[in-house]
């Protein structure tokens, strides 16, 4: 009895064991679908304007593709925008400089360049002269933002260029070490602006420090004036 007893509960542990390797794997499986995952989308009403704020190294290429759906009342579901609404979409550097300011169509594509690292602001709002088409609706914007080497069709430039897969490979490879390079400049670039401002708070401490004693040894020394004639005026000393 004693050793059915000792069997069995290994028994069961090992059929559990089995059945949970196939949904652990599962998962597993469903986190690395999801890490390729990178599709989204927003909604903005007749007045709204969206902005994402993006760090981005300096020389780098950005691109962004954009589809808009409006918003059907019938079917109560997000279709296809039409061709006369329009997609105005307006870039700012972190010195909020205007580098890109122009009118796109209800599905498109824009392309800039950074020339000043830092937080790039991208702003989206629908065209302010269409509003009658979809009037007290919402719009559906599917946004996808691509930032150096993966800015590249490496398709594309492999047909144009006659290139071989080895050719084609060492290509992404020198481009993905140039982006690692201008992040690496990018991250010493925050990391000199933090340790000034960290330098620049510091000192100001100090001197608020030196202020405050100096206020308060002025304000004790006008207190014991303060006091010593008032009690000479009283004649107590």
């Amino acid at each position: 009895m004693l050793s059915v007893s000792s069997v069995c509960p290994g028994r069961k542990m090992a059929s559990l064991r089995i059945r949970m390797q196939p949904c652990l794997f599962s998962v597993l499986l469903l986190n690395v679908l999801c890490s390729f995952v990178s599709a989204l989308y927003f909604h903005i009403g007749e007045t709204e304007k969206k902005c994402f704020i993006e760090e981005i190294p300096d020389e780098t290429m950005i691109i962004g593709n954009y589809r808009t759906q409006l918003y059907d009342k019938q079917t109560a579901e997000y279709l296809p925008a039409t061709q006369g609404l329009g997609m105005f979409v307006e870039v700012k550097d972190p010195d909020d400089k205007v580098i890109l300011s122009r009118q796109y169509g209800s599905e498109g594509r824009f392309t800039f360049t950074s020339h000043t690292p830092g937080e790039h602001q991208i702003c989206l709002h629908s065209n302010s002269s269409k509003f009658s088409l979809f009037a007290g609706g919402m719009l559906r914007v599917h946004l996808d933002i691509q930032v150096g080497e993966h800015a590249n069709n490496y398709a594309e430039i492999a047909a144009k260029d006659k290139l071989t897969e080895l050719q084609l490979r060492v290509r992404q490879l020198v481009e993905q070490v140039d982006q690692i390079q201008k992040e690496q400049n990018y991250q010493r670039y925050r990391e000199e602006r933090f340790r000034q401002t960290s330098e620049s708070t510091n000192q100001r401490v100090l001197w608020w420090s030196i202020v405050q004693t100096l206020i308060l040894v002025a304000i004790g020394i006008w207190q014991m004036r303060h006091l010593k004639s008032f009690f000479e005026a009283k004649k107590l000393v």
